[in-house]
C-alpha cells in the first residue's frame, strides 16, 4: 500500500468537557503534561476556552464553553458527556489529503481554511466520523508559534508535582459503533484515506462467557495511524461497547493508547499521579509463566505487581494496560502500550482478562446485565 496522501502522523486530539480549566489541571497532573497554551475570551475566542497540553509528541486540546451561544460544545458536552470530539493528522498537503477524502465519500465538516495571524498561518481541514466526532487535516509548517492562531502561552503559571510518566505519544485511537457499523466506517476509512483493513476479529475471537464484540483494525501506509473499530456482538449480558453506546449516547471514541518506551516505569508514575487501572487476576500471571514460547525481557513478578498484561506476537510482543473510566459516565478511558521487537497487533490473546477485568467493573456499577429502570433508587 504505498502512502499518497502524504500522511505524516496522528497530531491532536480535542476533548469537550464541562470545566476545560479543572480537567486541563487533572490531565497536567495525572499523566504529566504541560499546559502550554491557552485559548479564550482574553485572546479574542469569546464562547470557549481551551488549555493546549503537550508531552513529547502527545497533544491534548481541552475545551469547555463559557457563553450559552456556544451551543456546539455545550450540545456536545450535554448529550456524551466528557469527551474525544476530534483528532487530527498531520499532512503534507491539507488541501489533497481532503479533496481525496471527498472525492471517495467523506462527509464535509471544514473546508480546507487558513488561520493566519502575525506568527504565520495553519491549513487545515475537517470531516465527520462517528456520530458527533471529526477528524481533522492539519499543516503548521508555516507556523511559528504555540499550537495554532488564537493560542498564547498560559495566563497563570502552575506548578505541577509529579512523577514523570514517560509517555512519548498516541499509538492509536479506538471507535465504537453500533451493531452493523463497524464495516461500514472500515470501508470509509480505507476509501477517503486509502487505508487498509489491517486485522479482523470475527464472532467469537473476543469475548467471555457473557460478553463478546467484533472488531477491525484499519491502518496507514507504515503504520502511522491505526484505528480499531468495535461493534457489540450478541452475548448473554451487556457487553463493554453496549454499555459505552448506551452511557455516550452513540458512536464514538472509546479510547486512546498511549505509547511508552518503559511501560513499567510509566504504570508505577501513573499510579502514584492518582491513575486508576483495570485489576488483573492473579491466574493470568500464571499462565504467562507457564509458556514456554514467551521469551521476554521483563520480570513477570514485575508485571504482576502492576497488572501489566502480555502478549507474544509473530513479530515481538506487546506489554499494554487500561485505565478505569476517567470521567463520571463509564465511557471513555486511555491505554497505555509498549511494543517491543516489532509487534504491530493489538494483545489478542489478552483479551479474555481484559474482557473479565472490565466485566467486574461493569457488575459494580450494575450494568452488566440490569436495565436502567432497575437501577433507579427509590424515592
Amino acid at each position: 500500500m504505498s502512502e499518497v496522501l502524504g500522511i505524516r502522523g496522528y497530531d491532536f486530539i480535542e476533548f469537550y468537557v464541562g470545566s476545560a480549566k479543572m480537567v486541563a489541571y487533572w490531565y497536567a497532573k495525572a499523566m504529566g503534561l504541560e499546559i502550554t497554551g491557552y485559548a479564550g475570551p482574553e485572546t479574542g475566542i469569546r464562547d470557549r476556552v481551551s488549555y493546549y497540553l503537550t508531552k513529547n509528541n502527545v497533544k491534548f486540546v481541552i475545551t469547555s464553553p463559557v457563553q450559552p451561544s456556544c451551543y456546539e460544545v455545550y450540545g456536545f458536552i450535554n448529550r456524551h458527556g466528557d469527551g474525544v470530539k476530534r483528532w487530527a493528522i498531520e499532512v503534507d498537503d491539507v488541501e489533497k489529503a481532503f479533496t481525496y477524502a471527498t472525492q471517495n465519500g467523506a462527509v464535509l465538516v471544514e473546508r480546507p481554511n487558513r488561520l493566519e495571524d502575525h506568527h504565520g498561518y495553519v491549513e487545515q481541514a475537517a470531516i465527520r466520523l462517528y456520530d458527533d466526532t471529526e477528524l481533522v487535516y492539519i499543516n503548521r509548517d508555516n507556523f511559528n508559534h504555540i499550537f495554532k492562531p488564537g493560542f498564547c502561552e498560559p495566563r497563570q503559571e502552575i506548578n505541577l508535582e509529579c512523577e514523570d510518566t514517560g509517555i512519548i505519544g498516541v499509538d492509536h485511537i479506538v471507535g465504537n459503533v453500533r451493531e452493523n457499523e463497524m464495516n461500514l466506517w472500515a470501508n470509509y476509512f480505507n476509501k477517503t484515506m486509502n487505508f487498509e483493513t489491517f486485522v479482523d476479529f470475527k464472532a467469537g475471537d473476543i469475548g467471555t462467557k457473557y460478553s463478546a464484540l467484533l472488531s477491525k483494525v484499519v491502518r496507514s501506509a507504515d503504520f502511522k495511524i491505526k484505528n480499531p473499530i468495535n461493534e457489540p456482538f450478541e452475548g448473554l449480558k451487556k457487553s463493554q461497547i453496549e454499555e459505552y453506546i448506551e452511557q455516550y449516547y452513540g458512536s464514538g471514541v472509546q479510547h486512546i493508547a498511549i505509547a511508552t518506551e518503559d511501560i513499567i516505569k510509566s504504570i508505577k508514575a501513573l499510579r502514584k499521579n492518582g491513575i486508576e487501572f483495570l485489576n488483573i487476576p492473579s491466574t493470568y500471571y500464571d499462565m504467562l509463566r507457564n509458556r514456554d514460547d514467551l521469551n521476554i525481557e521483563e520480570n513477570i513478578d514485575e508485571l504482576e505487581e502492576q497488572h501489566i498484561l502480555c502478549d507474544k506476537e509473530e513479530e515481538g510482543y506487546l506489554l499494554q494496560l487500561f485505565t478505569k473510566p476517567i470521567g463520571d459516565r463509564p465511557t471513555f478511558f486511555f491505554e497505555f502500550i509498549q511494543r517491543k521487537d516489532g509487534a504491530k497487533g493489538f494483545g489478542k490473546g489478552n483479551f479474555q482478562s481484559l474482557f473479565e477485568s472490565i466485566e467486574l467493573d461493569q457488575k459494580l456499577r450494575g450494568n452488566l446485565d440490569k436495565s436502567p429502570e432497575e437501577l433507579m433508587p427509590p424515592c
